[in-house]
């Protein structure tokens, strides 16, 4: 059986749609899965041992440049992919539904209009599954594999075997083998998910460790070196591929960061992690595990609608995040 899932961004939505991967392979390793995503992000998925083969699009560039021919030019180049038995949109965009409604399948599966992200993304499938749009992601993308391909429920998600997987294992000089290893994200997709520099800089003066800060743009790394002036003990990352970034986090004693691609590769990993959450809602985007926890500001959070003007994760206190990190580095020894 030939499978194709499309899921073709953002970094911490692929992620949660990866962990289905081994839920499909242990209900039957001989299905072969082959993963549709936006070029950037091939790099994530391209060493995964469960994944057939990986096909990119570049629709985010055809967008960016207005272009209705490089969109149709990549339209087209699924269209040519050889049939599947069964194609899954994960996602739930119109261009996600329409990339995988075009690809040739027997069968196109996805959620339907009361569970879209995009209710007109529904009309493209037709097999539609109904999970609300509010509950907890992770257990959305199972339940759509459940219902359309597995047939039996899955075990405990919290006993899931990590499924990052980097080309290999990356030596980095700022690693400590003496003392615990902290890193520390600082951006997101938008500034009110970010948690301040000021807070950050009292949360690094408090823990006995060794911090390590990465960045993703000018704008964090501008930060980061903000960071570092008031902890000059920590170290600043180059600018990591995503290949390398997994390695990195495999490394750690802990991630902090907020809701974010690189604190979710924390949780896919096994890693022992903090989350925080402002204008998100911490229910809906991660699952809470032993070693992998959240803070959430007090903030009423819609998840249906986010208020991205809501900066209430500046109200998280940094004793809450110490009082925690020392839980969880404690916890290890």
């Amino acid at each position: 059986m030939r499978i194709a899932i499309v899921k073709l961004s953002a970094l911490g939505d692929i992620i949660h749609a990866m962990i289905v991967l081994q839920y499909i392979k242990k209900y039957n390793p001989s299905i072969k899965i082959d993963w549709i995503v936006e070029k950037s992000y091939k790099n994530l998925l391209e060493f995964n041992p469960d994944i057939n083969k990986v096909y990119t699009v570049n629709i985010k560039n055809a967008k960016k440049n207005k272009s209705i021919y490089s969109f149709l030019k990549e339209l087209r180049k699924v269209s040519k992919l050889e049939q599947y038995d069964l194609v899954i949109d994960m996602q739930g965009l119109i261009k996600s539904a329409l990339v995988a409604r075009l690809v040739p399948s027997k069968l196109t599966a996805g959620f339907d209009k009361a569970s879209a992200r995009e209710s007109l993304a529904s009309i493209f499938y037709n097999k539609k599954i109904n999970f609300p749009y509010e509950k907890n992601i992770i257990l959305k993308n199972i339940a759509l594999i459940e219902s359309v391909l597995i047939k039996t429920k899955t075990e405990n998600v919290q006993s899931k075997v990590p499924f990052l997987y980097s080309s290999k294992k990356y030596f980095f000089d700022c690693i400590s083998s003496i003392n615990d290893n902290i890193l520390i994200v600082l951006g997101a997709s938008y500034n009110a998910k970010v948690y301040p520099i000021e807070k950050l800089q009292e949360v690094i003066k408090k823990i006995d460790a060794n911090f390590i800060i990465i960045w993703g743009s000018k704008t964090e790394k501008y930060l980061a070196e903000l960071l570092k002036e008031s902890a000059p003990e920590s170290s600043i990352t180059s600018k990591l591929s995503l290949d390398a970034l997994a390695s990195l986090i495999s490394q750690m004693d802990l991630v902090i960061g907020p809701d974010t691609g690189p604190t979710h590769m924390a949780w896919a990993l096994n890693i022992p992690s903090i989350t925080l959450f402002g204008p998100t809602p911490g229910y809906r985007n991660t699952l809470i595990t032993s070693i992998n926890k959240i803070i959430e500001s007090d903030s009423y959070v819609n998840p249906n609608k986010i208020n991205k003007k809501d900066y209430s994760i500046k109200t998280i206190k940094t004793s809450d995040i110490v009082n925690m990190a020392n839980y969880l580095i404690g916890s290890k020894k």
